[in-house]
């Protein structure tokens, strides 16, 4: 029982970590166009987390290798999804799609996830939980406005946008199948299998890149991206979700998604150096208590 509660307090710390390991990826999506191709770039980040994630696990994939070779349809579908849609396909949309527009689409996918989880998973959403959504998702719409909510009919839809939300769909998917398919891996090994399946799906994309006579050569810099890719959005911030959703259910780690527009403000902030506006701080006083009662466990109803 000590284990399970502490187990849980983890996993309610993670949430509000996450997002912030996330956002990372802002700045490498940013950074890459003219620097790596979309793929290619996928391709070095998730090879790398991979790597680490198998050495740190080797012992218990070596152990689970049956197990984990049976279920390698899987663990393909995860890696397409998680890595190739949500990784490349991100990349590919943050060339010609805005910040704002990345911010709104992807506001989307706690609400694909949780209602996913009532209709596919069977796991109970309480009204609780639903109005901290609805706080929670006001408080996002108000950051990627910039408080501005006359901005909404204002958005310019481009080819990235159409990128973008396919990938706000397929993470919604890659939650909701993690959940769906029960592994006997933990969180780290799980990964590990994951990145595999992610790295060998990206392989053939990024050889084709590679061959374009126009692909910039990679450099120190693609380098320093796919590292730093690798190791915080990709092993921090997929290993933390897996462990929170694993503890936590689906629908309850999907709210602390609406932190990720809060938490991009301020890297853009303190990283960018773009400006800070009162909408984030009007936002985060939405936000931060939704993602509070969205996240609280449904009560049990009692048996007759």
């Amino acid at each position: 029982m000590k284990t399970t509660e502490s187990r849980e307090r983890l996993a309610l710390t993670l949430l509000w970590i996450t997002p912030a390991l996330w956002s990372v990826n802002y700045i490498v999506a940013r950074t890459a166009p003219g620097v790596a191709e979309p793929h290619m770039l996928a391709l070095g980040r998730w090879a790398l987390a991979g790597m680490i994630l198998a050495f740190i696990a080797r012992q218990e994939l070596w152990r689970e290798r049956h197990s984990t070779w049976r279920a390698m349809g899987q663990y393909l579908v995860l890696g397409a999804l998680g890595m190739l849609v949500c990784g490349a396909w991100v990349y590919q949309g943050a060339q010609t799609t805005t910040a704002m527009n990345i911010a709104l689409i992807y506001a989307a996918s706690p609400v694909l996830i949780a209602l996913g989880a009532v209709v596919w998973l069977g796991e109970r959403f309480s009204w609780r939980q639903g109005l901290g959504v609805l706080i929670a998702m006001s408080g996002v719409f108000h950051v990627v406005v910039k408080g501005q909510w006359g901005a909404l009919g204002q958005v310019q839809w481009v080819a990235g946008d159409g990128w973008i939300v396919l990938a706000m769909v397929s993470w919604a998917a890659f939650a909701l199948l993690q959940k769906k398919w029960p592994s006997p891996l933990g969180s780290t090994a799980r990964l590990a299998a994951i990145c595999m399946g992610g790295a060998l799906v990206l392989l053939p994309f990024a050889v084709w890149e590679w061959r374009q006579p126009d692909t910039p050569a990679w450099s120190a810099q693609a380098t320093w991206l796919a590292v730093c890719a690798g190791l915080v959005p990709g092993i921090g911030a997929y290993w933390a979700y897996g462990f929170c959703q694993k503890v936590l259910g689906a629908s309850r780690v999907a709210a602390s998604l609406y932190l990720g527009p809060l938490y991009g403000g301020l890297t853009a902030w303190g990283i960018l150096g773009e400006s800070m506006g009162w909408h984030h701080v009007m936002g985060a006083g939405l936000i931060l208590p939704g993602i509070y009662l969205a996240s609280r466990q449904a009560p049990e109803t009692p048996e007759p």
